[in-house]
């Protein structure tokens, strides 16, 4: 059945990949971005492919700019079937080198830009008692790792906070919430990581740029031959595979490497759906 798919941060990698392949599937697209100007990207990848993608502004910062875009697709269509949070943006600091302002901005952008855009969708969906809302997290959100802890901070976020609304809304609203978790995606964002870096002060000659400099030149390594990082294409079949499923799951690694990586984190509860259900009895008793 085509879907009214409504996709953020899709100037660029997986947004734009993610907004072609749901056309592709007959669905109806509104891809979204912070500045309409980037739209070059996405409107060359929706021409090659054969598709029409809708597009419209909206800044996962910025309530009034989410909120226009959603009332713009619910007048155009009367409904928004699925929500993907694809906007995120990375950060590499330890806590003693973050500034305040960084910490806040890599939570808003991460976590609340989640939590704004969701909360636009979900009382459409209540009201029609059906709806999927989508993450892209990371198998960040999981699993802590070096010089990525407050970027890891806000992903865990975005688990407890889907999570916790699978507890009840799902089972009274009918409505769907599930966590997309990649490894590494071969795009625009690890540049773009290393790009936050130097403009927020470059590799600090302190304690911590030996460490900082073995994990960079691991992540460089990692990139060039390894099976952690996929293509933008291969994760965004696997939210597809996510947005087309008729009971999709609470969370899903989208490769082989991200499965082993979380494996001991994961293997009792892959999908998530255990604990869910373990929650509902606890606190509802249904």
């Amino acid at each position: 059945m085509s879907k009214v798919v409504l996709v953020t941060g899709t100037s660029s990698g997986l947004g734009v990949s993610v907004s072609v392949q749901a056309a592709k599937s007959g669905h109806t697209v509104y891809a979204t971005m912070r500045n309409l100007a980037k739209q070059k990207v996405i409107k060359a990848a929706a021409s090659e492919a054969g598709v029409e993608v809708h597009l419209l502004e909206l800044d996962v910062q910025k309530s009034d700019t989410i909120e226009r875009a959603v009332a713009s697709v619910i007048e155009r269509e009367g409904r928004i079937d699925t929500m993907i949070n694809n906007a995120g943006a990375g950060f590499v600091r330890s806590t003693e080198q973050a500034s305040e302002e960084d910490m806040q901005w890599v939570m808003d952008v991460n976590f609340m830009g989640v939590v704004r855009c969701t909360k636009a969708v979900i009382g459409h969906m209540r009201r029609k008692r059906s709806g999927h809302v989508i993450a892209i997290s990371s198998v960040g959100g999981l699993v802590g790792q070096p010089f990525n802890e407050i970027y890891c901070g806000a992903k865990f976020a975005v688990e407890g906070y889907f999570e916790a609304m699978a507890s009840y809304i799902s089972p009274s609203f009918g409505i769907n919430f599930s966590i997309v978790e990649p490894g590494g995606i071969s795009s625009e964002f690890a540049a773009n990581v290393m790009k936050q870096v130097e403009e927020t002060g470059g590799m600090l000659d302190d304690e911590y740029l030996p460490i900082l400099q073995k994990y960079i030149d691991g992540a460089q390594n990692r990139q060039a031959g390894s099976d952690i990082y996929q293509t933008a294409d291969e994760v965004a079949e696997v939210v597809m595979r996510c947005v087309e499923s008729d009971d999709p799951p609470i969370r899903v690694r989208t490769s082989e490497w991200g499965e082993q990586f979380c494996a001991l984190k994961t293997d009792l509860d892959p999908d998530g759906k255990k604990m869910q259900a373990q929650v509902i009895e606890q606190f509802l008793g249904e």
